[in-house]
């Protein structure tokens, strides 16, 4: 059985986590009576939370938006998910690298010494799959204005930095219109999914090259993602392929290595071991060029099984290199390549 202190932390815990909550099912979570949860309100209250009761058939409880809260209460698992969700936000790529880190310091300074103790022995450095530049780093307050448009489902207006400055002459492009869905964020950069009204196709946009314009547009019924899975249809994008969350381009090949040696540096491929140092990989990639290019980095002897394109990507790439190989003179280089020898 908790005790009365930990119940109380528990009890809090949940009423924070919705807005209303059935005293019967506050009991269940809690394990224990009606009546007990309604002594650990009423102790709560005492200690200055705003809970208010709530009519129905079996009566419920539910904390007050914007209640002050006296003491700051964090359970074990919650001050490790603190610490490392603040921790990893240096490699967020939204700007809040050093406000993260204030605020750690901050909660760090009213945690009791148990739990600061706990979470000081937990320190990492969070570094992304790709470190974004300064210039990619997407800016709180455009993340909180997409937010915003996407719970209200408003249709949102804004300016899309081109990828290239174009020259001052050039006559500027008018507002996108979306009907925005979801934000994600992969490998430090954010992006939002939405519909474009003028294009009527799904887009993904770069978050870090969104100018909001207001006011939003009006409300929106919002549209099923393609697939029903933001997280699919997102990767599948990223992979080059418009359907399925599945490389556009898979083969087989049969690598001079044992598996061991292949397996860390497979990434989502599929190894075999065939014993004697030899190995299979099943990879894949965007186009058969790059898969070729991407097996090449395993520096041995490499037979293709199949298919047929991705030895023809072989090829090309054996032909270009060999090309590039070659030297060449200067002057070889000037020539036209429909100049007589």
């Amino acid at each position: 059985m908790t005790s009365t202190t930990s119940r109380l932390l528990l009890l809090l815990s949940l009423l924070q986590t919705r807005r209303d909550w059935p005293g019967q099912i506050l009991a269940g979570r809690l394990e224990v009576s009606h009546r007990t949860v309604r002594r650990d309100v009423d102790r709560l209250r005492e200690m200055g939370y705003r809970i208010q009761s709530t009519k129905g058939p079996d009566g419920g409880y539910r904390l007050d938006a914007g209640t002050e809260l006296p003491p700051l209460l964090f359970d074990d698992d919650q001050a490790i998910a603190l610490a490392v969700a603040l921790q990893a936000a240096t490699a967020a790529g939204a700007g809040i690298e050093e406000a993260a880190v204030r605020a750690l310091t901050t909660v760090r300074q009213v945690m009791p010494s148990r739990l600061r103790h706990r979470l000081d022995a937990l320190e990492f450095t969070a570094i992304p799959n790709r470190p974004a530049s300064g210039d990619e780093s997407a800016s709180p307050d455009v993340l909180v204005a997409l937010s915003t448009a996407i719970r209200a489902r408003e249709v949102l207006r804004f300016d899309y930095a081109r990828r290239h400055p174009q020259p001052e002459s050039s006559a500027p492009r008018p507002a996108r219109r979306v009907e925005p869905h979801h934000i994600v964020t992969f490998e430090s950069r954010w992006y939002l999914v939405a519909w474009e009204l003028e294009q009527h196709a799904w887009r993904i946009f770069r978050a870090d090259r969104i100018t909001p314009r207001t006011p939003t547009g009006p409300r929106f019924t919002a549209r099923e993602v393609p697939g029903g899975s933001v997280h699919d249809f997102v990767s599948a994008r990223f992979k080059g392929s418009e359907h399925t969350n599945a490389w556009p381009c898979v083969g087989t090949v049969v690598l001079n290595l044992p598996a061991s040696a292949v397996l860390p540096f497979a990434g989502d491929g599929t190894v075999l071991d065939l014993g004697a140092d030899r190995c299979s990989l099943e990879s894949g990639s965007w186009s058969w060029v790059s898969l070729a290019a991407s097996l090449g980095r395993f520096d041995t002897d490499i037979e293709v099984v199949g298919p047929s394109e991705l030895q023809q990507a072989f090829g090309r790439l054996a032909d270009r290199f060999a090309s590039t190989a070659l030297p060449t003179r200067p002057h070889d280089r000037r020539r036209p390549a429909t100049a007589p020898r």
